[in-house]
């Protein structure tokens, strides 16, 4: 059974529900470690075999060369498998709803997402253009920019199209596995959420690799601004948002210059987009938190509403009642046979008989025997039409005469 945290929990306690355990994280993170490993190791074992079918030559490495951009897209595909395996560790070892890695509600805000991604565009774009003014004004040598000498624009437009099957999953599986998995592993025992920022932001820059100290204060920055963000607006949907356009932009500059099969990333970053992408990125953080809290968009979970349960069947083979009806007088639920009378006195009625009001009569045709069906119980004592007497000598309106229900 899947346990969602409690009400008015932070984005980054999501993890420290009632089937919380001290040795829950740390496995869950053993099981991410060790799935992963053996999902990647198939995946380079299914494509090297594909590849070697359909003639592929063999690199360096002594795997199948797919080519720039094949390889890249294969990287990338390879990355991505984080995204379900971490989501499978929130739900079979810590007994939490998988959703909770992607927001305090337990889902993708899919609107808060797109809007997100309206904000990214420009934000990236500024950072390119920005860094290849600081390179210009400073008069180093920048590897960004916006036009290439003669470019390729197929190449250019194949880049993208293949960018957008897997940069998302790609991206995603990255926030997933940094802002989400391991802020929320510090977070199911810390209650600051600046520990888990802090730790996992130097993380998300060593696993680009080390290029030099510019590129890992940028990468860094990302990671702190991404994991501010995740806490103020309660999800990763704008880490994700800017991740992915800065990374389909990424594809489509290395596709125009010609260096896709550059190993360098942003590890490797000059000082200039560095101090352009600390800028940039602190702006986007302010301006999302901005629009969070004017959406009024929620960063703590909510109250999970019970689940309602149907009554009991009115009769044996009958599906059941969901939810239970009400009697013709506010408040007073219509009992089944064999339930006890809604108040002293009162008989249960048959089933499909209306329930009278009090001091009304059973309806339809009565005799000597009682109320229809004959031999029926009698509903309550002021109704009794004992002897043969009729609903007006019971004291229920007779034929014609309209009910007073008392409203």
């Amino acid at each position: 059974m899947l346990i969602s945290p409690p009400a008015g929990t932070p984005y980054h306690r999501l993890a420290r529900t009632a089937a919380h355990r001290w040795w829950r994280p740390p496995l869950g993170t053993l099981f991410v470690i060790a799935v992963a490993f053996f999902a990647i190791c198939a995946m380079v074992g299914v494509t090297d075999v594909a590849g070697g079918l359909i003639g592929l030559p063999v690199d360096e490495d002594g795997l199948r060369d797919f080519g720039a951009l094949g390889g890249l897209a294969l990287d990338m595909a390879l990355i991505a498998l984080l995204l379900p395996v971490t989501m499978l560790a929130a739900r079979w070892v810590q007994r939490r709803p998988a959703g909770t890695l992607s927001s305090v509600q337990g889902r993708v805000r899919w609107r808060w997402l797109g809007l997100c991604l309206l904000v990214a565009v420009p934000t990236v774009l500024l950072l390119i253009v920005g860094s290849e003014v600081l390179v210009a004004l400073t008069g180093g040598a920048g590897d960004a920019g916006l036009v290439a000498p003669g470019p390729d624009w197929t190449a250019v437009a194949w880049a993208l199209l293949v960018g957008l099957a897997v940069v998302p999953f790609q991206a995603a599986a990255e926030e997933y596995a940094f802002r989400g998995w391991l802020a929320q592993l510090v977070g199911a025992y810390l209650r600051s959420p600046w520990i888990g920022i802090a730790v996992q932001a130097p993380l998300f820059a060593i696993a680009h690799g080390w290029g030099g100290l510019p590129g890992f204060l940028s990468l860094t920055a990302m990671g702190v601004g991404c994991g501010w963000l995740a806490l103020r607006t309660g999800g990763l949907e704008a880490a994700v948002a800017l991740h992915v356009v800065n990374n389909l932009v990424g594809v489509g500059l290395a596709a125009a210059y010609g260096t896709l099969e550059s190993d360098e990333t942003m590890a490797n970053a000059p000082w200039q987009l560095a101090v352009v992408d600390i800028v940039v990125i602190t702006g986007y953080a302010l301006v999302l938190d901005r629009l969070a809290r004017r959406r009024g968009l929620p960063n703590l979970s909510p109250e999970v509403p019970a689940p309602v349960m149907p009554v009991a069947a009115p009769y044996p083979g009958h599906p059941g009642i969901w939810p239970a009806p009400r009697s013709p007088y506010p408040g007073q639920t219509v009992p089944y046979p064999g339930q006890p009378a809604p108040y002293p006195g009162q008989a249960v009625p048959y089933p499909g008989q209306a329930v009278p009001y009090p001091g009304q009569a059973w309806p339809g045709a009565q005799d000597a025997d009682g109320p229809w069906p004959q031999g029926g119980p009698v509903p309550y004592p002021a109704a009794s039409p004992g002897g043969g007497g009729t609903a007006a000598a019971a004291g229920g309106p007779g034929p014609g005469k309209p009910v007073d229900d008392g409203r």
